[in-house]
């Protein structure tokens, strides 16, 4: 194959990352991969293996924030489309998403082939309308989309996760240690700030040194989290570029950390991940790939896959129900299991 061929997924930088194993099989073939994301997304599109060209742009349908949605938005997202001269594009999206907006912007800037997941009707927008079963992993159903193309990962690929131009951090700990990340990209996601404060001072009392790690607008949980200067625990929060965490995350012996990006980024660089899942989304469809991984939190309650950003029932029962205990338990039961020659193909500081 030869085309030019557009990938969209205009999400979070999560939701990128996991489209990963796709994007390189695309790219197998193709002659030029040009990948649209939003600016959530950004950094994360522009660490994926097979990528060209990164076109970023906020989509009104999409955003969580949005702008209103007017012509001059909708005509400029075309004409930077088109600029892009495409042959065919693919629309990932989550189970909950319509492609449809998407692709009539893809229609608009000329685009000759669509392929999308997609339940509804979708009349002239798409070429290709594909079905998946329920409850198929994001990163299946990324490479199930791009195979209805004839892409497919090629032999010696392994499927997982993977980023290039890791960084080491400054003042990032020596090994051992363990990555305790506390934040989220929303509050329900999150476990409680004392709560991981008693992790870490539950590793520390087993001899592990901890990076607690969190973007520039989470310093005052990190801090918080961290227990202060002291010896053992080394605060990163805000300190750390994207490419940087990811050096720090492939460092470490293990991750603790909710259902948020860093938990992706922690398997695409092939670090054990503790799994502290709130299930506003569904396991199955978003838990970490292709790495050990120990899962924490009622995955089966009964408002599982509420998508809520703020959890309404008092006590966020879905994972203030986890002990510190339990977490401490988890990362024995995975480090002592970690098999250190895990391959490290698709992590790469290049």
């Amino acid at each position: 194959m030869s085309a030019n061929v557009l990938l969209v997924r205009p999400d979070n930088a999560g939701d990128v990352l996991l489209t990963g194993p796709a994007v390189r099989a695309v790219a197998a073939t193709a002659a030029h991969v040009t990948f649209w994301c939003g600016p959530n997304g950004r950094r994360a599109a522009e660490m994926l293996h097979g990528v060209d060209d990164v076109l970023c742009a906020a989509l009104p349908w999409i955003d969580p924030e949005p702008d209103g949605v007017v012509w001059e938005t909708i005509a400029s997202l075309a004409r930077e489309v088109e600029a892009a001269e495409a042959d065919e594009a693919y629309v990932f999206t989550s189970f909950h998403q319509s492609p449809l907006p998407t692709a009539l912007v893809l229609r608009m800037a000329g685009v000759q082939r669509v392929a999308a997941i997609c339940e509804d009707y979708p009349g002239a927008l798409l070429d290709v309308r594909h079905r998946v079963p329920d409850g198929i992993h994001e990163v299946e159903r990324a490479l199930s989309l791009v195979a209805t193309g004839g892409y497919r990962l090629p032999a010696g690929d392994s499927g997982r996760l993977g980023v290039r131009g890791l960084v080491d951090a400054p003042g990032m700990p020596q090994d051992p240690f363990v990555v305790v990340h506390p934040g989220a990209s929303v509050p329900a996601r999150a476990w409680g700030a004392d709560r991981y404060t008693g992790l870490v001072d539950a590793l520390l009392s087993e001899g592990w040194r901890v990076a607690v790690t969190g973007g520039e607008d989470e310093t005052e949980l990190t801090a918080h989290v961290a227990g202060g200067p002291r010896p053992g625990v080394t605060d990163l929060g805000g300190r750390t570029s994207w490419r940087e965490l990811a050096g720090v995350l492939s460092g470490a012996r293990g991750v603790v950390v909710g259902n948020t990006g860093p938990a992706h980024l922690a398997a695409a660089v092939g670090a054990p991940v503790v799994s502290l899942f709130a299930p506003t989304v569904p396991l199955e469809r978003w838990r970490p790939w292709g790495v050990p991984v120990e899962v924490l939190g009622d995955t089966g309650i009964a408002c599982g896959g509420c998508r809520a950003r703020d959890c309404p029932l008092p006590g966020h029962p879905c994972v203030e129900g986890i002990a510190v205990g339990e977490v401490v338990d988890a990362v024995r039961r995975l480090l002592s299991d970690r098999d250190r020659s895990l391959p490290w193909l698709l992590g790469g500081r290049a």
